[in-house]
C-alpha cells in the first residue's frame, strides 16, 4: 500500500508530465550558461570545509527546519544556502520587516 506522500509525489509527477506533453515547457535561452551557473553554485554550496557552531532560538530553529522540509532539504543545507546567498549579494528580502517595538530605553536614558 502506498503512503500519502508517495501518492502525492506520483500526482505531482503526472501533473508535470501532462504539462510537458501540452507544450507548456520551454527551454531557457543560453541553456549551457544556465547549466554552468547552477553547477558552479552547487559546487560552491557543497564544498564545505569549515564547521561553525551558532546559537539560535528554538522557535527560529523550528521555523528553519519546517522551511527546509518544505524545500526537501536538510536544515543545515538550507542555512548554508542562505548564508552563501547573503555573502554573495544574492539574498533579496521580499517580505517587509515588522516595525520594531520600542523598548523604552531611549525614554529611560533621556530621563536619567
Amino acid at each position: 500500500m502506498k503512503s500519502k506522500i508517495e501518492a502525492a509525489d506520483k500526482n505531482y509527477e503526472e501533473d508535470i508530465l501532462s504539462s510537458f506533453e501540452r507544450g507548456e515547457w520551454q527551454s531557457v535561452p543560453n541553456l549551457k550558461d544556465e547549466i554552468d551557473r547552477y553547477a558552479a553554485n552547487a559546487a560552491a554550496a557543497l564544498s564545505k570545509d569549515k564547521r561553525i557552531n551558532i546559537r539560535v532560538s528554538s522557535r527560529d530553529l523550528e521555523d528553519i527546519q519546517m522551511r527546509a522540509a518544505e524545500e526537501g532539504m536538510p536544515y543545515q543545507t538550507l542555512i548554508a544556502s542562505v548564508l552563501h546567498k547573503f555573502v554573495s549579494g544574492r539574498l533579496v528580502e521580499t517580505v517587509s520587516r515588522p516595525k520594531t517595538r520600542s523598548t523604552g530605553r531611549s525614554k529611560k536614558q533621556a530621563s536619567g
